[in-house]
């Protein structure tokens, strides 16, 4: 070896520090492959003691790279590696689910959510955001699936280099593991002894199976109608010349009315609104009803309510409105004796389920004349879409009475800004909310902060109850009847994580006999239910209201 100009020789680069980094990398990559084996699936759950213990498929794992031949060791790795990354995707929806929509990621039914939570994502944060946000995730997904493989097959060669070594500890780590899974040790309050993946893919295997069973089950309930054979003369005789409105409240449920941290200011709200009401002449009853869903897809709560059927998931939803099942709205229709309409704010594009619905006539988010800004994810306050009703259907003179089916929008989530209410003469095109808009919060403040999603949230029910029941009080006749429910909770973060997924109901009437034929019901006189309020599934409304106002059940099979 040269030696420098003073005679010494140059000293070398140790050696030791690219061992260090080895054993570093090799530390990271089974740190990485453990930490997906025992990945929990929902957010109260991410705490340290569940990455401190022993996973029985890990074990297995190394038997099986231990006993193949190394020509199949390498490619059982890299399937291995895509394995637990695709099961750590799914952990990770599932948090995501559990936290907005109150149950786990359905692997057949919830891909095609995931467009409309980038629309929402792009009406909240922006295009450029949602964008951006977007290509992060998807990198982030494929980076996971290419590292999850390597650190896999990094951990294989680790086992092969120390064969008997690794041997011993399979074994030694084997017979820990059942030993201490057929005591039942703890730790933490855990089982040491972990088969989390397991359960977690046994979990997915059986929404699979479970959801293709359920298809063919529920197009067979869509078939049994207990008033599918009715008669038009004989659906709903008693409320003839009536003008009906069924309005569903984004989100309004029971923690808006509950929740110390929010209920307050709306039951100050429905307490002031209920005595207005009754000086203007109306009467109202309130229960409660339990939605078939939590957090979000609301076209499921509605299509419950109407249906009568138990629409929980995406594929019912397809299943039932593609058939000829009775809808309350529809029922209306059947008659002959009502006009049917629908005010859809929310809608923004074709929507074929409106025959379904029954609605001759549906007003989406273009054809309200609004030409204000948008709030957030609310194409517009629900103030001026009550006005745009007023102005194309209620307020008009027609031959027959109408039936209207209402989508109040402004209490949608991310709650930010919330619009407030101006003059009914001042509304015009909805320019003057513009200021409105620009007044209010920013929504990534409020998406972010709990405390801050509840206020925000209280308010917008707040306005949302404020401007259905001032039009009640402005355009309501002696033969206006109003419906008005929420169409499920909100999300998780702010209703809790044990809420309930029931909501509020109310009946609305000046004539007194529509609200004598619910007195059996036993429902709280006025606008918000009590506590010990009956409590219904949502899917049982419909055949109780049709019922109360004369239907004869006469049932298809």
């Amino acid at each position: 070896m040269a030696s420098d100009g003073d005679g010494t020789s140059p000293v070398s680069a140790p050696e030791g520090g690219h061992d260090v980094r080895h054993i570093a990398v090799t530390v990271l990559c089974a740190g990485l492959v453990l930490g997906a084996f025992l990945l929990p699936n929902a957010l109260n759950a991410l705490r340290p003691v569940r990455f401190v213990r022993l996973p029985g498929e890990a074990i297995i794992g190394a038997m099986l790279l231990l006993v193949l031949p190394r020509r199949a060791r390498t490619p059982l790795a890299v399937l291995m590696g895509l394995a637990l990354a695709a099961l750590t995707v799914l952990n990770v929806l599932d948090i995501g689910f559990r936290q907005y929509l109150g149950r786990g990621f359905n692997p057949v039914l919830d891909w095609e959510l995931l467009d409309d939570s980038y629309g929402y994502l792009e009406d909240t944060l922006g295009g450029a955001a949602t964008l951006g946000a977007t290509a992060g995730i998807l990198a982030g997904v494929v980076a996971l699936f290419a590292v999850m493989a390597l650190a896999m097959v990094r951990s294989a060669g680790l086992l092969d280099r120390h064969r008997s070594p690794a041997a011993l500890g399979t074994l030694v780590a084997g017979t820990v593991w059942i030993t201490c899974a057929s005591l039942g040790l703890q730790i933490g309050g855990v089982p040491f002894a972990s088969d989390r993946a397991a359960q977690a893919a046994l979990s997915q295997a059986r929404r699979v199976q479970l959801t293709l069973e359920d298809e063919a089950r529920f197009e067979e309930e869509t078939k049994a109608d207990t008033f599918g054979a009715t008669p038009a003369a004989e659906l709903v005789p008693d409320l003839r010349g009536k003008d009906m409105v069924f309005a569903f409240i984004e989100s309004y449920g029971r923690s808006a009315i509950e929740d110390p941290a929010i209920a307050p200011g709306v039951n100050r709200t429905l307490d002031a609104r209920t005595e207005v009401l009754e000086k203007a002449g109306f009467g109202a009853r309130s229960g409660w009803l339990t939605s078939a869903t939590y957090g979000g897809s609301s076209w499921l709560g509605h299509s419950t309510f109407l249906s009568g059927l138990w629409v929980a998931n995406q594929q019912r939803y397809r299943t039932v409105t593609s058939s000829d099942h009775l809808t309350l709205t529809k029922a209306f229709q059947k008659t002959g004796a009502w006009r049917t309409v629908g005010i859809m704010p929310g809608i923004r594009k074709g929507w074929p389920e409106a025959e379904f619905y029954g609605l001759d006539h549906v007003y989406d988010s273009t054809r309200l004349g609004y030409e204000g800004p948008k709030f957030s994810w609310s194409t517009m306050p629900d103030q001026y879409a009550l006005e745009a009703f007023q102005r194309l259907e209620h307020g008009r003179k027609h031959d027959k009475p109408l039936m209207a089916e209402v989508i109040l929008t402004s209490s949608h989530q991310p709650w930010a800004p919330v619009p407030r209410m101006v003059g009914w003469d001042e509304l015009g095109d909805g320019r003057i909310f513009e200021g409105i808009e620009k007044a209010g919060l920013d929504p990534e403040d409020v998406i972010a902060d709990s405390d801050a999603s509840k206020r925000e949230y209280g308010r917008s029910v707040q306005y949302s109850v404020t401007s259905l029941t001032e039009w009640l009080q402005r355009y309501g006749t002696d033969d206006t009847v109003l419906v008005f429910l929420g169409d499920h909770q909100p999300i998780a973060r702010v209703s809790g994580d044990r809420a309930s997924r029931d909501v509020p109901v109310t009946v609305v009437a000046k004539d007194p006999k529509v609200l004598e034929a619910i007195d059996d019901w036993g429902w709280t006189q006025g606008l918000r239910p009590s506590g010990t309020a009956p409590v219904w599934k949502m899917s049982a409304f419909r055949d109780r209201f049709l019922k109360a106002y004369g239907s004869t059940p006469r049932a298809t099979r």
